[in-house]
């Protein structure tokens, strides 16, 4: 499950600079979570920091599902993450949010996005396990 991924450390995105102020999460404050990432010798070059420039992404476990919002700094490289790993024959769904901000799934009981969006996630979580209750009186192990 992949929600709003920061796969590129260069922050070099039309979605960086068209969202870097305004919103909920702003540019800046993702790239102070980059470097806390990395710390001070850390190599934003390395597919293991930056997995969107990784030269070959088969091979990689499912990403099941990845939800983008469209007014996110990190947008176009999730959409763009998302398209490379179908694109390697790695299985991923994608849920991208126009209108919605980083950080709207927090927001259920007031966004219809966010609860949609939610609901999907629970259902790519779901399919990933077999006999499993999600929901309802009915199915499941768990009851």
């Amino acid at each position: 499950m992949l929600v709003y991924p920061a796969t590129d450390a260069r922050q070099d995105t039309a979605s960086y600079r068209a969202n870097a102020t305004g919103y909920f999460t702003e540019a800046a404050a993702l790239r102070w979570f980059w470097e806390q990432y990395l710390g001070p010798d850390g190599d934003g070059a390395h597919p293991h920091a930056s997995p969107l420039r990784a030269a070959d992404l088969s091979g990689l476990p499912p990403a099941s599902h990845l939800v983008t919002a469209g007014c996110d700094p990190l947008c176009d490289e999730g959409r763009a993450y998302a398209g490379r790993l179908r694109a390697a024959g790695v299985a991923v769904t994608e849920d991208h949010r126009p209108g919605m901000f980083h950080g709207f799934l927090a927001f259920p009981a007031v966004l219809d996005d966010a609860r949609d969006a939610l609901d999907g996630v629970a259902e790519a979580i779901a399919r990933t396990a077999r006999d499993r209750k999600n929901r309802g009186d009915q199915g499941g192990s768990a009851g």
